[in-house]
Parts: structure tokens; sequence; C-alpha cells
């Protein structure tokens, strides 16, 4: 077990499967030293637990953990193509994209839940640069996706 999957653990979380693509796309691609994550739904055991718009049907504290989901289903993507979460040198950048009612403005908010989360398992690693963007929908209803690019040890 990697050391980043001790940090893991000691959080009680547990590294899932990679989510299987929903069309014609990889989970993720290692170009060079960086390895970038396709959109992660907040998928668990197949299924998303919650659907709907943040401010509406979700509340915003549901999709701030919802998106600590896909970061963990991004950190997964990356371990398919990196071998191993330990070869991570920084998370370069996390995109979010929270479909929000019309009068929600807090999609920084939400997608914090992903920033936290690689902070957490990757310490200083972790900081990253990032955007926070508010959409109508996401594929099947979802509230929040994520992406993520990270740079690789050589």
């Amino acid at each position: 077990m990697s050391a980043v999957e001790e940090r893991l653990a000691g959080l009680g979380l547990t590294l899932p499967d990679v989510v299987p693509p929903l069309a014609a796309y990889q989970p993720a691609v290692r170009s060079g030293a960086y390895v970038y994550t396709s959109g992660q739904l907040p998928m668990v055991d197949g299924k998303l637990p919650v659907t709907g718009k943040v401010g509406a049907e979700v509340t915003a504290e549901e999709a701030k953990e919802l998106a600590r989901v896909c970061a963990l289903n991004a950190l997964a993507a990356v371990k398919s193509v990196a071998g191993d979460l330990d070869r991570v040198a920084r998370v370069v950048k996390v995109v979010g994209f929270v479909a929000s009612a019309a009068d929600f403005t807090g999609q920084p908010g939400v997608v914090n839940g992903a920033s936290e989360l690689l902070g957490e398992v990757l310490g200083e690693k972790g900081v990253h640069a990032r955007s926070a963007v508010g959409v109508a929908v996401l594929p099947l209803d979802a509230p929040v996706e994520v992406e993520i690019q990270v740079e690789l040890v050589p």
C-alpha cells in the first residue's frame, strides 16, 4: 500500500475502483510527466447517491461532500495510469463543475470539498490552481463533476 493510500485509510477512506467511462473517452491519460483525468462524477458503487441542482434539490453541504467523492474517484483514475499515487509530485490544477440552481453562487465552497480532500491526502503536493464553474446540467443529472491534472515525479 502506498503512503498516499495509507493516509486515505487514516481518514477512513479507501481508493475506489476506477469509474468506467460513460462514453468514448478514457478516465485518465498520461502525457509526459502529467496525468489528466476526465471529469469524475461522484459515483459510489456504480451509481450517483444524489442527483439534481445545487441550491435546489441538493444543498451546498451535500454537494461539497460529493466533490470529495469526485476527488477520490479522480485519484483512482490517476493511479490507473501512474501505477502508484506516491509518484504524484503535485496536483497542478483542479476544475470543478457545479450543476447550479439559477440563483446559486456558492460554487467555490462546493469545489472546496475536492480541494480539501486533496490537501488532506497529499499535503503540500495537493496545493493547486483551481476553477469552480456553475453549469446548467451535468451528465446523469449529477450535482458536481471534478477533473484534476497532476505532475508525476520523473
